[in-house]
């Protein structure tokens, strides 16, 4: 049977089946459904990326090579070294990349001193969401002001008699997440022991150390 208008007369009549009006509205409503749910996943989407809690960026440093670790005493104290660090920076967010506002730097130090600082990361380098970025640094002296004092000397002297030094990597810097006006600021750790490279030696294990963030104040970092 036809649908009709019977206030409108014959000729505004429908001749499609009933039944089948009756699947179009099912249509019609199951689709205002699927946009309403769409509208809603929508809107917590965006509360999420512009207000919902962020994942941390990670550190590592995946891999180290110390070839010369040496103390010089003349005229001041110094450290002659060669050191190179693989470091990877992972953004572990799967919607907000991240914009270094500041470079990142890493400073090396030995028994709290530090001796050296080297840049990481360029002002306004980016890093997209969930991407990882190694960096390979190397860098060396012979001879680099380290202000140890006698209880650093005698540190230096009971590490080099092992042959292990522990030296530790300190990352600062300034970033922004993409989609949001918060700048967070880096501060991380990474204590290294590292086995001196000798000449001969073929291979030297180096264990992989996940970087310490230091707490921020600011809740959205």
């Amino acid at each position: 049977m036809c649908g009709c208008c019977d206030d409108c007369g014959d000729r505004f009549c429908s001749c499609i089946p009933y039944n089948v009006l009756d699947d179009i509205k099912g249509c019609l409503i199951l689709l205002a459904v699927v946009v309403v749910l769409a509208v809603i996943a929508g809107v917590i989407l965006v509360a999420i990326i512009f207000g919902g809690p962020l994942r941390h960026v990670k550190f590592t440093v995946e891999d180290a090579s110390l070839t010369r670790f040496a103390l010089v005493t003349s005229p001041a104290t110094a450290i002659a070294y060669n050191l190179t660090v693989a470091l990877t920076v992972r953004n572990p967010n799967w919607a907000i990349g991240i914009k270094h506002d500041k470079p990142l730097e890493a400073a090396y130090s030995f028994d709290g001193q530090p001796f050296e600082r080297v840049q990481v990361a360029d002002e306004g380098d980016r890093l997209g969401a969930r991407k990882t970025v190694v960096y390979r640094l190397s860098s060396g002296s012979e001879g680099r002001a380290a202000a140890l004092g006698n209880a650093g000397e005698a540190e230096f002297r009971k590490e080099n008699a092992t042959g292990v030094f522990e030296v530790e990597v300190a990352l600062t810097g300034k970033f922004k997440y993409t989609l949001r006006k918060t700048k967070c600021k880096i501060e991380a750790t990474c204590p290294l022991k590292l086995q001196l490279v000798k000449p001969g030696d073929t291979t030297v294990v180096f264990q992989k150390v996940d970087c310490k963030l230091a707490k921020s104040d600011d809740k959205y970092c």
